[in-house]
């Protein structure tokens, strides 16, 4: 990959809680490894940046809302939209109803709906290393020890507090404007 390593290579879905591969060199040249493994530029997925909107256009709406409503207000591909409520209805977050008065609705409250729960849904893992996965633990190839690497220590306070902001941070949360971050917190990172 000619000094490219870590380089994020976009591309569907593999299937439910995995992403598209990226390839990075390794002890026996390249090998395939998920994006959970190295933050690209985008931490979450555009998937998941519209599985968030549509749902506080649900929580706000408070109804249901025809698919194209929310498409059209959050500015969002309607097909696209489809998918991604369709996954979030297979794991219990919305509903659809048909008929007249149909569209989709939140199943749980608003308040129950965790930043977390969405991102592992759609995104997989939320570890910056392999290594530091609750659900999706492998080891790194390039890592002597776990106990003695310097970057694991420094990525596990990174996945620690990220945990706990997307864990406690619900779509409720980001409608009345809280989050649990303090507001210095909030400039961006380059």
């Amino acid at each position: 990959m000619s000094g490219n390593a870590g380089a994020f290579v976009k591309g569907s879905d593999l299937g439910q809680g995995t992403r598209a591969p990226l390839i990075c060199p390794g002890e026996a040249g390249i090998y395939p490894t998920y994006q959970i493994g190295f933050w690209p530029s985008e931490v979450i997925s555009q998937k998941a940046k519209y599985a968030l909107r549509a749902l506080v256009a649900l929580a706000r709406a408070g109804d249901s809302m025809m698919i194209g409503e929310i498409a059209g207000k959050e500015r969002i591909p309607r097909k696209f939209l489809e998918q991604i409520l369709l996954e979030l209805k297979r794991h219990g977050i919305v509903m659809s109803r048909r008929g007249k008065l149909g569209g989709y609705a939140l199943l749980m409250p608003a308040d129950q709906i965790t930043f977390g729960q969405v991102l592992r849904i759609l995104d997989g893992p939320l570890a910056p290393l392999p290594c530091l996965s609750r659900i999706a633990y492998r080891r790194c190839a390039d890592c002597r020890t776990e106990e003695d690497c310097e970057i694991r220590h420094v990525f596990a306070g990174v996945a620690k507090s990220a945990r706990a902001v997307l864990d406690r941070t619900t779509i409720a949360d980001a409608i009345a404007g809280s989050s649990g971050v303090e507001s210095a917190a909030m400039e961006p990172v380059s």
